[in-house]
């Protein structure tokens, strides 16, 4: 992480800015284009964001550790050690991961209540062993902590010009949007893992279920069944995205830049699905970088005139009252 952006959120101590730099590393390494928009941040609001995607993944990392086989018990294990040193970084403002220390330093400096990463925890855990969901209100009650929490703890951290009640909704349906985008887009990946994140209901409607997107991960054929319960996904996901998006108008307008560029860039990999023709149990789909360029550009550029026009304000720890709830 630069020291451009640690001065600017007005971070000190050699330990709390390694563990911000760490945050920063994961979000580069595993966001592609989440990282991307962020970049188009105001500087001083970076680091809180690198902090809130560096804690979510870690934890997501530990549910998906595949590479070292642990058993679901173990992950269990380590997922609730990682519960407690939260638990006790946000009550004292430290913690014994670094991932822990620059969250916990985050949610003390903008007052995001602590039941959104309780709610968050509670489904990581549910990875554990759900693996499908029958309807889609099922998977709406998991990505509530999944996906939505993420939209919530972030609204502090950007700002809004109505009260935050009012854009709330549309902060939660964009989290959800970005991630049912993944559930479409990582189809054949979750299947490794032995998970099927879209809804049964769903896919049974077009005559799919499992052993069917198994034997095509499989085989690597294809089957237009297949095709048109992705299609029809597809829709359901472009409806959230209409949700969210009158949302990016609640913001600050020096952050609309960075949301918009986040939400163009995440609903382009829907049309990147579409272009590949619904392919993805056997391969991922990506934006081109091209295009991924050409709208991080376009973003820039709304960027330069919309700092121009304001100026930033960085809070200091303990002046916004504090965190609302408490980690169950």
């Amino acid at each position: 992480m630069s020291r451009r952006e640690l001065d600017a959120a007005g971070i000190s101590g050699p330990d709390l800015r390694d563990a911000y730099a760490r945050c920063r590393k994961l979000n580069a390494r595993h966001g592609r284009t989440y990282f991307l928009a962020t970049r188009l941040l105001p500087v001083e609001r970076r680091c809180a964001v690198h902090a809130l995607y560096g804690f979510a993944r870690w934890a997501d990392d530990i549910v998906d550790d595949l590479d070292r086989g642990q058993p679901p018990e173990e992950r269990d294990r380590l997922l609730r050690l990682l519960e407690s040193d939260l638990v006790h970084g946000l009550r004292t403002g430290g913690g014994g991961q670094p991932v822990v220390r620059a969250v916990a330093d985050t949610a003390g400096r903008y007052a995001i209540d602590h039941g959104l990463f309780a709610d968050f925890l509670a489904s990581m855990r549910s990875d554990l062993t759900v693996t499908d969901y029958p309807t889609y209100a099922d998977l709406c009650a998991y990505m509530h902590g999944s996906a939505a929490v993420i939209g919530l703890q972030m609204l502090p951290v950007l700002g809004t010009v109505v009260p935050r009640e009012e854009a709330a909704p549309h902060a939660a349906a964009l989290g959800v949007a970005f991630q049912l985008t993944n559930f479409l887009r990582d189809v054949g990946e979750d299947l490794d893992r032995g998970r099927v994140y879209l809804p049964a209901d769903l896919l049974a409607a077009h005559g799919v279920d499992r052993p069917l997107l198994e034997w095509s991960r499989r085989t690597g054929r294809h089957d237009p069944r297949i095709r048109n319960a992705f299609v029809e996904a597809d829709a359901v996901i472009r409806t959230v995205y209409r949700e969210a998006e009158p949302g990016i108008a609640m913001l600050e307008p020096r952050v609309r830049p960075c949301i918009r560029t986040a939400f163009v860039l995440y609903r382009g990999i829907l049309d990147a699905v579409a272009a590949d023709d619904y392919r993805v149990v056997h391969r991922r789909s990506v934006v081109p970088r091209r295009r991924r360029a050409v709208v991080a550009a376009a973003g820039l550029a709304r960027i330069l005139g919309a700092r121009v026009r304001t100026r930033p304000t960085v809070p200091e720890p303990g002046v916004v009252a504090g965190a609302e709830g408490s980690l169950r």
